[in-house]
């Protein structure tokens, strides 16, 4: 080894001994009697010092040389400092130089490489290597590998065995955008990237794994947003003889393992909330419960007065804000704008305090008596000083106008805690939803989700009533995780291909080789998959998963870093027999 000891090791105990540092220059200070070198490496920092009079002019001008980042190897003898450093782990002592040996040279980085640093996210995109070696950014992937150590020691604790999967696979219609592969030993035909390991998960149930996981790469080539990368990992899970209760239990306990072993914490309950009821209450499928307002539907109570926004509406709903009521013109109109923005969808926002003395006041008073605003602070259970909100129009667009409204407001008023976790399970989502411009169902998780058995029956006369047997892990407003108990008889899979839409050819072609493993002996199994990069971001307290990957893409999908992905050239498109064509201004 180049060293004796990291830059992060050396305590008062090491006083006296002889030590070998290799590291980078994080800064240099020179008072000129005596110059101070603060060298770094993942573990800490070991501040180094070189004074007139005791070492050699030789070594002392070596120092003054040394710019941010040299790479070098030192040895000296560990002393106590003069001056102590109660913030830093090696606070107390310091390295008295006795040879100083540059191992490289470095150009002034183009940023600071400080927690605090002065590059923007382009920049230090471009040159990740050198953002890798803040703080911050080694803390997040410390968090990331302690997290899939934890993974898999519970699930190897649970009897589960860690199975790889293929990379390059069949593409599949169902889903989002596959990234697809070209083979140059089969002209004209192409590999996907998968998207999940899905059907090969089940296909190891087929095969009597029983209890079967990775922590997987996976692949879709959608727009990107904060928690999306178009590579992502997932820990994929898939277990036989299981219900929906035992998948419920397993994964429960994972999740408060981890939070045990890596957060020190103990979370409280799980509760259980069915679709419906999470649509009907916030608007989403992965409700934030950390805070309240609740949605309230006031159909009964707001139509019929002749306020037209109200009266055309397939929905009025709202939430109350309690203690809000001393909201300014001017917070009032900025979540009326919040809400009329693009990507929220509302035409305007109807706002109600109620008064401390008990009356309401409202934005539309001319269209509403006393009485009538009465029936609205009964709905909201509303007392002096709570603030109510309100939007209207068509049912679905509504909720989600509101449930944007809520978590902004949320944030707000401070209620979105980042250390406060609250974990649900959202259950018994649809099986189908409908798209009209396709005239078509879709499968709402993916074609391999079971039905309710209850529901089976309602799969031929009314298919959009069918509730899978599908459950989501939520945690904070974040979708952890998701999975399903299977289909595993052939003829109800087959019977989910024709109602998606597939001809008995088209399911041949693409599943078949799922269809036929199903007249094996198929055991019943369920699984589930759970987003790492996202719980990485929750653990670390970030909104972004890609702070949580070593070399993620930007959100144009591109390795500024790398320049990736870029053309090939002539030779290899001929070598696949791919000829390209690009329209102008794409």
């Amino acid at each position: 080894m180049l060293r004796t000891h990291t830059c992060g090791e050396l305590r008062p105990d090491h006083i006296g001994q002889t030590v070998t540092l290799c590291g980078w220059v994080q800064r240099t200070r020179d008072k000129g009697g005596i110059s101070w070198i603060d060298l770094r490496d993942r573990y800490g920092i070991t501040q180094l010092a070189l004074e007139e009079g005791v070492e050699t002019q030789e070594l002392r001008e070596a120092a003054r040389n040394l710019g941010r980042e040299f790479v070098l190897q030192v040895t000296g003898t560990v002393a106590e400092r003069y001056s102590k450093n109660p913030n830093m782990p090696t606070g107390e002592v310091e390295i008295r130089v006795e040879s100083l040996r540059v191992l490289n040279p470095a150009k002034l980085p183009p940023f600071l490489i400080e927690d605090e640093t002065d590059g923007g996210d382009d920049l230090r995109m471009k040159y990740r290597y050198l953002d890798l070696r803040r703080n911050a950014v080694r803390r997040n992937l410390e968090l990331r590998s302690k997290l899939a150590q934890q993974v898999r020691r519970y699930l190897d604790e649970q009897n589960f065995i860690e199975v790889e999967t293929p990379v390059l696979i069949k593409s599949t219609p169902e889903g989002a955008r596959d990234f697809v592969v070209p083979s140059r030993m089969n002209p004209g035909q192409f590999y996907a990237l998968p998207q999940s390991p899905q059907t090969f998960k089940q296909l190891l149930m087929v095969s009597g794994f029983d209890k079967y996981f990775q922590i997987v790469k996976c692949f879709r080539d959608e727009d990107l947003r904060a928690d999306r990368q178009p590579e992502f990992t997932q820990i994929d899970c898939e277990l036989s003889f299981v219900e929906q209760e035992d998948i419920l239990n397993i994964f429960e306990g994972m999740t408060r393992h981890l939070f045990r072993e890596v957060k020190n914490l103990e979370i409280g309950e799980f509760p259980r909330m069915t679709y419906a009821d999470a649509m009907r209450l916030y608007g989403s499928d992965k409700p934030d419960t950390r805070f309240a307002m609740q949605f309230v539907e006031l159909n009964e109570v707001a139509q019929g007065q002749g306020f037209p926004v109200f009266d055309a509406a397939e929905l009025v709903v709202g939430i109350n804000a309690n203690t809000c009521a001393s909201f300014t013109r001017k917070q009032l109109d900025e979540l009326t704008d919040f809400v009329r923005r693009p990507q929220v969808g509302a035409t305007g926002l109807v706002y109600a305090r109620v008064e401390p003395d008990g009356t309401v006041k409202s934005s539309v008073d001319k269209f509403y008596s006393q009485e009538a605003l009465q029936r609205w602070k009964e709905a909201f259970g509303a007392q002096p000083g709570d603030l109510l909100l309100m939007l209207a129009g068509p049912a679905d667009k509504t909720r989600k106008a509101l449930s944007e409204l809520r978590l902004e407001l949320g944030q707000r008023l401070g209620l979105r805690n980042k250390e406060d976790f609250r974990p649900l399970w959202v259950l018994d989502f649809p099986l189908l939803e409908f798209n009209e411009d396709d005239g078509r169902y879709y499968a709402m998780h993916h074609p391999f989700t079971s039905p309710k058995p209850e529901d089976l029956a309602l799969l031929d006369t009314a298919p959009g009533q069918v509730r899978a047997n599908a459950y989501d892990l939520v945690i904070n407003g974040v979708e952890i995780g998701g999975g399903s108990i299977r289909i595993h008889d052939r003829a109800v899979q087959a019977r989910m291909f024709k109602l998606l839409g597939f001809s008995e050819e088209e399911a041949q072609a693409q599943f078949g080789f799922l269809l036929d493993a199903f007249e094996y002996g198929a055991p019943p199994h369920g699984g589930i998959a759970l987003g790492f990069d996202r719980l990485c971001s929750l653990f670390g307290g970030a909104d972004s998963i890609r702070d949580f990957i070593a070399f993620p893409k930007n959100n144009s999908g591109r390795d500024v870093m790398i320049d990736s992905p870029s053309p090939i050239s002539g030779a290899q498109l001929k070598e696949l027999s791919i000829e390209t064509k690009v329209e102008e201004g794409k």
